[in-house]
């Protein structure tokens, strides 16, 4: 069963979300001037409110779907601090041909959107380049630093913490060859203390019992996190912000513009509304905002595809990753969730199903016990950027607009660094880092 329906637009329908507290919606008696705005309810728009309403301000959430209704609701649910290689690292680029020949495979790119993407992908293989690769690692070294710390805190305040499953995770490898070739990155995270322990065969049977016997290396990173659920986590990060008073507004922004001192926010479905400062956390939509304020941002969509199968179907212990195909294994709360890979086609594309289900077919050849059946299908648009930094900065035009999105696959390891980073700004403090590597103004 297919749990979401698309559009052109790629909207998911109401209809199939988990059930969960109406959030408290700003009415037409409430009228159209607020403080602050946010464009998005995804985890990071979530967590941004958080942060923005705890110091006092005014916060209006406004978006097309609902709160933690679209992409953020069906990804891996991982807390990946020790994720920080960007995607165009030294050696990524060569395979991608080979993964081309694979249509579902970790990487596809339906062949009418190629032409529409090769700027996007010449900048990504500019950004795999020593110089910029080395300055993104950092970066996101420092990025990832901020965000488990601002994690931790968060989910204490919001009383979030049962949530969060410590379990680490299990990256597997089919040969030594791929586990040679795995070392450099592996070094590269030395640099940040992140911990981990290789293993070998007999170790990773005892770290995952019943994997096939195919796989003869193993990396165990005990710092990585899971939750127990990204919906129902983002969802009470949101009764949290909600507490605080934040308030949720239903509705499709067409159009953010400045306007007699204030910024216009036009719905689409016909209310304009006024605000002293706005966010855009619109995900992979956000481009398309940023373009009306003269912003140029080279955003383009990973589109992300997984099953989630019911609890019983195999017992995994922790997030299993299998980087050589490009997806996980993650066990929720809810389900056993079998996605990933990255399929570059854009917001308006109906989705590939099969893409799903080819995962789902190598999952069953990985776990051999594996019950593959009783899942739900859906995908989701990952906001990527070339050299995997999120936008966060000020628009060119306008510095009472402030853009936080492009987290690529990373949106909710590093929402709560966002949201920090964001009120921050807002409210004229110094960033507790440097922003710089994010800002707009690169491209």
């Amino acid at each position: 069963m297919q749990e979401i329906s698309t559009s052109d637009e790629g909207r998911r329908s109401p209809s199939s979300a988990l059930r969960a507290p109406s959030p408290r919606r700003r009415g037409e008696g409430d009228g159209d001037e607020a403080d602050i705005i946010i464009v998005g309810a995804g985890i990071i728009g979530i967590c941004a409110a958080a942060y923005l309403a705890e110091a006092g301000r005014s916060v209006t959430l406004i978006d097309r779907t609902g709160v933690c209704e679209e992409t953020s609701s069906g990804n891996a649910a991982a807390f990946a601090f020790s994720d920080v290689l960007p995607l165009a690292h030294k050696g990524m680029i060569a395979q991608v041909p080979k993964w081309l020949t694979d249509p579902l495979g970790p990487l596809s790119i339906p062949p009418s959107y190629l032409p529409k993407l090769l700027p996007w992908l010449l900048r990504f293989w500019r950004a795999g380049r020593p110089g910029c690769y080395e300055a993104s690692l950092a970066a996101q070294g420092a990025m990832m630093k901020l965000a488990e710390a601002e994690w931790a805190a968060l989910m204490e305040r919001s009383g979030t913490r049962p949530m969060l499953r410590e379990d680490g995770s299990l990256e597997l490898y089919e040969s030594e060859a791929e586990f040679q070739a795995s070392l450099p990155g592996w070094a590269a995270r030395d640099r940040f203390g992140i911990d981990y322990r290789h293993l070998g065969k007999d170790e990773i049977a005892e770290c995952q019992p019943g994997l096939s016997p195919q796989f003869v290396r193993g990396t165990f990173v005990p710092g990585w996190k899971t939750v127990a659920d990204p919906k129902l986590l983002g969802k009470a990060i949101w009764r949290h912000a909600e507490e605080k008073g934040a308030a949720f507004l239903h509705g499709d922004v067409g159009l953010v513009l400045p306007s007699g001192g204030r910024i216009a926010v036009q719905l689409r479905q016909g209310r304009t509304l006024l605000a002293r400062q706005v966010v855009i956390a619109a995900g992979a939509w956000s481009h398309l905002i940023a373009r009306q304020l003269g912003d140029a941002i080279p955003l383009e969509t990973e589109r992300g595809y997984n099953t989630t199968l019911p609890t019983t179907a195999f017992d995994v212990k922790r997030q299993l990753i299998f980087s050589g195909h490009g997806f996980v294994i993650t066990p929720l709360e809810t389900g056993l969730r079998v996605g990933g890979a990255v399929e570059l086609g854009g917001i308006r594309r109906p989705p590939n199903f099969e893409r799903a289900k080819a995962m789902l077919a190598k999952a069953k050849r990985f776990l051999p016990g594996l019950d593959d059946r009783g899942g739900c299908e859906w995908m989701g648009y990952r906001p990527s950027l070339p050299d995997s930094l999120p936008v966060i900065g000020q628009a060119r035009s306008n510095p009472n607009v402030s853009y936080a999105f492009g987290h690529g696959h990373l949106g909710l390891t590093q929402a709560a660094a966002t949201g920090r980073l964001i009120r921050d700004q807002l409210l004229g403090q110094t960033p507790a880092i440097d922003i710089s590597p994010f800002s707009p103004r690169r491209f």
